[in-house]
């Protein structure tokens, strides 16, 4: 028997239309995204639907609420907190040689694949919406980040590995009242920007654990912080690096040594994108209620 289509799944669930997703699938054939993400941002499903639609057409269990439940270590470290961030993923149980592994995309069989070959484990993939994945990551994995309180309410976060930059950098924004977070590679810049949410975020690009680049991809995936906007610090200055990452969708490039003038100039400008983008949100949402 033929495996049904999630948009199949979807009409006969009354999810959505015959028109909705007849639009999704035009789009589709131009951009080749999965059709659970177009219906998403054309504000047509809810995250909770796809999953359900996905675990319905491929037979994964599906499993929400895990948050509250208590876990072993034994569970817990099957996954680092980097990987889990990453590519939301989180371990349910481990029984025997199998791990049971929540997942926003059950369908990424590279990643299991990965998995099961550096745990020594069978992975049995899971589906949860994204949210339920942050909400248990946040709770079992990362601590909370106090809040610093300086003058502005902007929060810069600077990721990079080399401890002159970090410090240069934090001297000539704390000047003009900026709070600063600090990060050394990749990885932990994405736990902290999780929590904290930043206004702003600055990345090195070559860095151990995780880089630049892999951060931001991470960071793209994540709506609740997908729309900061990320400035590329590199010590490659060539046109091509720089229209490299801009294409990439980095928000801006400085090239390294920072000169602190331009690296001001530039924060700015990205700050004054992020407050205009806040008005934006805000106006939107007091006229969704008129």
């Amino acid at each position: 028997m033929a495996r049904k289509k999630m948009g199949e799944i979807l009409l006969e669930n009354e999810v959505i239309s015959q028109k909705d997703l007849d639009q999704a699938l035009l789009r589709q054939k131009e951009n080749h995204q999965p059709l659970g993400k177009i219906l998403e941002d054309m504000d047509i499903v809810l995250e909770e639907d796809i999953a359900k639609a996905l675990s319905t057409q491929f037979g994964f269990p599906y499993v929400k609420k895990f948050a509250r439940y208590k876990f072993t270590t034994e569970v817990l470290k099957q996954i680092d907190d980097e990987s889990a961030l990453a590519h939301l993923i989180f371990p349910l149980k481990l029984d025997k040689k199998t791990l049971y592994l929540a997942m926003a995309n059950p369908l990424d069989m590279a990643l299991q694949s990965d998995l099961s070959f550096k745990l020594a484990l069978r992975i049995s993939p899971c589906v949860a919406t994204p949210d339920e994945l942050k909400a248990a990551i946040k709770k079992h994995y990362l601590t909370d980040i106090p809040l610093k309180k300086e003058d502005r309410s902007w929060n810069v976060l600077l990721v990079d590995n080399h401890e002159i930059v970090l410090s240069a950098a934090e001297a000539a924004l704390k000047k003009e009242g900026y709070s600063i977070y600090k990060a050394r590679n990749g990885a932990e810049g994405l736990k902290i920007a999780t929590q904290l949410q930043p206004d702003l975020i600055i990345t090195d690009i070559p860095m151990p654990r995780m880089d630049g680049i892999e951060m931001f991809k991470a960071i793209q995936a994540n709506k609740d912080i997908a729309k900061v906007p990320v400035i590329a610090l590199s010590a490659r200055t060539a046109a091509e690096e720089e229209y490299r990452l801009l294409e990439m969708g980095f928000f801006d490039f400085i090239a390294k040594p920072i000169n602190p003038i331009r690296l001001m100039a530039r924060v700015k400008r990205a700050i004054w994108y992020q407050d205009r983008h806040r008005r934006d949100n805000y106006q939107t949402s007091r006229f969704a209620f008129l």
